[in-house]
């Protein structure tokens, strides 16, 4: 084990650091190892592997405070999700689309497939949103 990735680990032991913290440094001290081998190609940016959304917002509710979400969703979660699809009745689709087209989600489930979802997740990585409000401040991107 290197002396960084040591002390990176001691950082978490400590409390220093998150776990989330921790799994990117490494995975930065990683790419940078492979990025200065001799002789090394250079590299395509590696595949996003979670959408992240991230939201602070004001808490209007007269509650204690702020309220913060901070989501990360596996890639391969929406993936496994989209083939389950496949294996809802049809009966129970039709439903299930009028339901959230009720609640205003015009979804059509049976138009998922996933070829879809790769070219979505594709074009995702390039993707950063970030909502600055007075009182609100919402992030979705992925890493």
């Amino acid at each position: 084990m290197n002396e960084q990735r040591r002390q990176i680990l001691e950082m978490l032991a400590e409390g220093k650091i998150t776990a989330d913290e921790a799994e990117r440094l490494i995975n930065a001290l990683e790419r940078e190892r492979l990025d200065s081998a001799p002789g090394a190609a250079p590299r395509s940016k590696p595949r996003p592997r979670y959408l992240r959304v991230v939201m602070a917002a004001a808490d209007g509710t007269g509650g204690d405070g702020a309220s913060r979400l901070n989501i990360r969703v596996p890639i391969q979660l929406l993936r496994a999700g989209v083939r389950l699809t496949s294996l809802i009745p049809p009966q129970a689709l039709t439903r299930i689309n009028a339901e959230l087209d009720k609640s205003g989600v015009p979804i059509d489930l049976a138009q998922l497939k996933p070829q879809h979802l790769d070219d979505l997740i594709e074009h995702l990585d390039e993707l950063t949103v970030d909502v600055d409000d007075a009182d609100t401040k919402l992030q979705v991107f992925c890493e």
